[in-house]
């Protein structure tokens, strides 16, 4: 039977009930996103290339359904903050299916190297940010090669395609860097946060990743799968890829994610792991 110094005035059944609907304590949920983080850390390196590739693949429909959702709206003031729903589905499809996207793994992956500190465990995060990422960006230019098979959609929906494109790059290289932070900022949080959501998973995910887009944040991913359209659609180029949405992107969303969430939750709970380490060890 499951027991708590905070229920000692319940019975066994009661103290058992009341665990399971209690908030679990930070110390608990860095251990459930740390365990996570060593396993990725372990796959082999054709396992992560696979699960990232479907990752980047999954998140080309957040693109594909956002577009859908402004091609059948009518063009009002209020389009933007209705289509921006479409912006989850990808985000949902990743984190149901446990597929591997880079921008939870600047959580993941982190805590094991704050953990131990060992050289060892870096060029392993290392390894697993480099597959991963490649892999994510496989899938999206992939998938935006899919959209422009002749006949697909509806007329409506291409001009939809290379609006949303269009906006993946918008204020120059320092506003990309901001929004981009915010973005990595609010993915890691949500890694964070679903260990104690259960089932209200989907709708944890649909309300932060909903957030990212009603801003127009960048994420590295979805928005590759945008930007990746507008070269191929020829309203870009890869200059505007590399430069404009991709170098400024990734940073954004490694800075917001590492030291937002990554440092801060670990920090306000790394001496009493560091205690509970001593203790093991003695």
């Amino acid at each position: 039977m499951v027991e708590d110094n905070n229920f000692q005035h319940l019975d066994g059944g009661e103290q058992h009930l009341a665990v399971r609907h209690s908030t679990p304590r930070a110390i608990v949920i860095h251990e459930i996103i740390r365990d996570d983080g060593e396993q990725e850390l372990q796959r082999k390196i054709g396992a992560l290339a696979l699960s990232g590739l479907a990752a980047g693949l999954s998140m080309g429909f957040s693109f594909l359904t956002e577009a859908l959702l402004t091609a059948g709206l009518p063009d009002t003031i209020w389009r933007h903050t209705m289509a921006s729903f479409g912006y989850a589905v990808g985000f949902i499809i990743v984190v149901l299916a446990r597929q591997q996207l880079f921008t939870e793994s600047t959580l993941t992956a982190l805590l094991p190297l704050f953990t131990r500190r060992d050289r060892k465990t870096l060029f392993g995060t290392l390894r697993l940010w480099v597959v991963v990422l490649a892999a994510n960006i496989a899938g999206t230019w992939i998938f935006a090669a899919l959209l422009h098979a002749p006949g697909l959609f509806p007329p409506a929906v291409t001009p939809a395609l290379q609006a949303l494109a269009a906006k993946a790059v918008h204020g120059g290289f320092t506003s990309t860097f901001v929004r981009a932070f915010f973005a990595g900022w609010l993915i890691a949080l949500m890694v964070w946060i679903l260990p104690s959501a259960q089932s209200s998973r989907p709708l944890i995910v649909l309300i932060i990743t909903y957030i990212v887009a009603l801003a127009q944040l960048s994420h590295i991913v979805a928005g590759s799968a945008e930007m990746a359209y507008g070269v191929l659609s020829g309203t870009a180029n890869l200059g505007d890829y590399a430069f404009e949405f991709f170098t400024p992107t990734l940073f954004g969303n490694m800075a917001g994610g590492i030291v937002m969430v990554s440092v801060l939750n670990h920090g306000s709970i790394a001496t009493e792991i560091g205690e509970k380490l001593g203790v093991e060890r003695t």
